[in-house]
This record gives structure tokens, sequence and C-alpha cells, in this order.
């Protein structure tokens, strides 16, 4: 008779519940906005574990499941993003990750909280957070979406359904005092030197540059707000809004359930934390808050530690030993499409300058272009612009060295819509054919920046 085998199998272990109901500072265990060295870890995973972490979204509760968008334009940008964690990992003899060490994440599941299947996505009010065509859609805008296992539809872009591919927008490890110098000195330096130091200051419109330390609406978890340590923190706690060296807000859509993430360990422990869940994205989340942002969401994460393995596999691009970048296993699932439309950019900006080698605006171009068309199936260029930064659309840089012009592409899947969108030799629908799709939530645009708009006579 064969031997029996034991399999010991745990539900994984719950380090940081969420209640939606309640602000970031009121919960169980204190959220936290801000990257610093110092936050205080809220819990300790062991090596091998499996161990589930809750979300609240990344405004913290501010956008609410209705059909304005004044909360969209007034949002509180200070105040962003909520991160769950951080988690110090340890191995099973209780040494934990050091500096140099890789910390290998995987995700083993995601989801929406129960009772909280819903999300939003926005377009930031041009002065109050902006996005790549803050410039062409000054307004602010929300569109609210609604899950249905692995489906979405919004109330506010009818004829679009599409299923999602759940992931963190946000998930990284902690920075060294010394890396936190860095990331201080380089934003500060960009934004003291001003756009008209930088080739893309008159093409790209969001504002500022960078986002430097600001003690307003500072949150660092279980940190004291009256100690001297927290005033000191919170005055040079970098701002969560890019994706940096230890990973961070990088907006990958592809992490999602199945893959794995090796970030850099800088500091004792790791310390891991993560937030901002998205129910779908496509490529650049160009509105800013662009992603299906999820109301509340969970992870399901198991943690390995590789000893020695930043100076084994990362290197350095950068004059020190801290300029390096995460590297990620793809997940083996995603939404399959066959059918495509396909929008080309090329780095010429909406006046005919021309610039060099320029990705940025290349694909401003494409994104552009792919509006404009698909405007004529009956949306406004709000809701499709918004839906190109949730929907599971593909963005390319298809050639970067043919100067002077980079080359990039925007694919849209052509079977998320309730009616074809190709072109034909009849032209695009009008009259009864033309159907009107309404409009997302929107606040009118109070400021006095001047708008891009084309410049061919005719065009719209």
């Amino acid at each position: 008779m064969a031997a029996q085998i034991s399999h010991k199998r745990t539900t994984p272990r719950c380090v940081c519940p969420i209640d939606p109901a309640k602000h970031p500072w009121e919960q169980e265990k204190k959220l936290h906005n801000r990257w610093h060295p110092d936050i205080p870890h809220v819990d300790t995973v062991k090596e091998g574990e499996c161990f589930r972490v809750e979300t609240q979204d990344w405004t913290g509760g501010q956008i609410k499941d209705n059909d304005s968008a004044e909360d969209m334009k007034n949002i509180d940008l200070s105040l962003v993003h909520n991160l769950s964690g951080p988690f110090r990992v340890e191995d099973t003899k209780g040494k934990p990750a050091m500096p140099g060490d890789l910390l290998v994440v995987e995700i083993l599941d995601l989801g929406p909280l129960e009772g909280h299947e819903w999300g939003f996505t926005g377009i930031f009010d041009r002065e109050n957070g902006g996005g790549f065509l803050t410039d062409h859609f000054p307004e602010a805008c929300k569109a609210i979406w609604d899950f249905e296992g692995i489906y979405c539809s919004s109330r506010h872009v009818p004829g679009v359904r599409f299923p999602g591919l759940i992931h963190p927008g946000l998930i990284g490890t902690a920075p060294s005092h010394e890396l936190l110098k860095i990331w201080n000195d380089r934003e500060r330096k960009l934004v003291e030197d001003g756009e008209k130091a930088i080739t893309l200051g008159g093409v790209l419109h969001t504002r500022p540059l960078a986002n430097l330390p600001e003690p307003v609406g500072c949150l660092l978890g279980s940190m004291d707000k009256s100690s001297e340590e927290f005033k000191k923190a919170a005055k040079e706690a970098a701002r969560t809004i890019p994706g940096r060296e230890h990973g961070g807000n990088c907006d990958i859509k592809n992490l999602t359930r199945g893959c794995k993430v090796y970030f850099p360990v800088f500091i004792e422990g790791a310390n891991l934390s993560m937030g901002d869940m998205h129910f779908s994205q496509g490529d650049g989340e160009v509105s800013f808050c662009g992603a299906i942002e999820m109301c509340a969401a969970f992870l399901t994460l198991k943690c390995t530690i590789m000893r020695g393995g930043m100076e084994q596999y990362l290197t350095p691009m950068g004059p020190t030993k801290l300029h390096v970048n995460p590297i990620f296993e793809i997940s083996p699932l995603e939404p399959q499409f066959s059918e495509w439309l396909v929008f080309e950019g090329l780095s010429i900006d909406e006046f005919g300058r021309q610039h060099y080698l320029d990705a940025s605006v290349a694909y401003k171009r494409a994104v552009l272009n792919c509006i404009h068309y698909l405007a004529k199936f009956g949306y406004t260029k709000q809701q499709i612009y918004l839906m190109l930064s949730c929907c599971p659309c593909e963005g390319r840089i298809s050639g970067i060295v043919d100067a002077p012009n980079a080359c990039c592409t925007l694919a849209i899947p052509t079977a998320i819509f309730d009616q074809d969108i190709r072109p034909c030799k009849e032209g695009p629908p009008v009259g009864p054919k033309l159907i009107n799709r309404g409009d997302l939530a929107k606040c009118k645009y109070d400021g006095s920046l001047p708008l891009t708009k084309p410049t061919c006579n005719g065009c719209c």
C-alpha cells in the first residue's frame, strides 16, 4: 500500500485588513502615503508564507459611486497614494532581508473585496493633477465601472465591455536614507531648472514637473504625528507619484495573478508596501487617474529572499550601486483578443514641430489619432480618452532608431465594442446608424491656461 503523503494547507493570514468605510488613518493598521525608511512595519511575514493584504482605493475613499465629477475636480492629491504596509520580510530562521538582497514577490491571487465590486476612472482638472493630454482635455471627468466576474462595464461609457487584468498599480520596497536623498535631490533640481530646461516642457503639460516632499497630507503609518521623528520624516519623505528604483508606482498591467517580481532590497527587512489596485488598465494609463481604480481589493502573496541577488542580477545604470530597477516574470494569464485596430504616431507634435526620436511625443500622437477616429462612432472625445486609459489596449515603441522620427503604436481590441469600428467603404455611421453614447460625469474647466487644438483648416 502506498504511503500517505501529508500536505499542510493553511488559509493565507491577513496581515492588513481594510474597512473601506474608514479613512486611511482610521484603519486597524494605519496606511501610509509617502516613502521613507523609518515608517514602522505593520507586520512581519516569513519567507514562503502565503499572506493576504487588503487595500483601500488610492485616494483613500475621496471618489464616490455617483454621477458627479465634483469629487474628481476637487480631489486632495496631497493625500495619495494610500498604501498597505510596510511588511518586514524574514527567512524561516528569523533573519531579515538585507540590503543587497533581492525580494521575490509572487502574486498568487487578487480581486475586489466582497460587496465592493466597483471602481472608477477619471480625468483630473488641468490645474489639479492634469494628465497626458491635459492641454486637450482640461476639465475633470469621471466614469464608474461595475464588475461582473472578470468583466466590467460602465453606465458612463455604454457599448463597451471587456475583461480586466487585475494588478497593483503600486508595489515596492522601502528606500534607504541614501536612496531617498538621491530621489529628492534629482527631482528638486528638475523643478528648480523649470520646464524650459527640458525638451518636453512645451509638449507635455502635467504640472508640477515633480511632486517634492510635502508635510501637508503626509501619512506615515503608526508614526506619532506629534513626535519630532514624524516632523523630520514628513519633510523628506518622498511622494508616491512616480515609479523609481525600488518599484513603486510603475503601473505595469501585467503584474497580475501568477507573476513574480524581483525587487531590490535597500533596508533591513525590505519593508514591502502596495496599493492602488487596478481592475484594468491600458498601456500608459494616459488620463493619469486612468486605470479602473478599485474601491477596495485584496492580494495574496508569497515572498522569497535571494541573498546577494542585487549584485548577481541587477547592473546599476547610474553613478551608484543603488541605481537599479526591478525585473519581473509575466503572468501566463491575460485577456485573449484576435482582432485589433492599430493607430500610429510619430515624433511630430500638434504644431508640426519635429522632435528627435521622442517616444513620448510619438505616443501622444498615436493616442490623439485614436481618440479623433473613435469619436466618429458616437462617443465624446473625453469618453475615449478615459476609455483608452483603462481598456486592454496595447502601446508599443515600434521604432526608436530611424532619426529623426520615433514611431509608437496604440492597438485597440475591436471585440470590446458592440459595433464594428473598422473603416468601411460606406464611411463612419451617420444619421440613424450613429448611436449617441451619452457622456461622462463632467465639470467645467474654470482655468485660463491655453488649450492645444488641431491647427489645420477644417479640423475638429
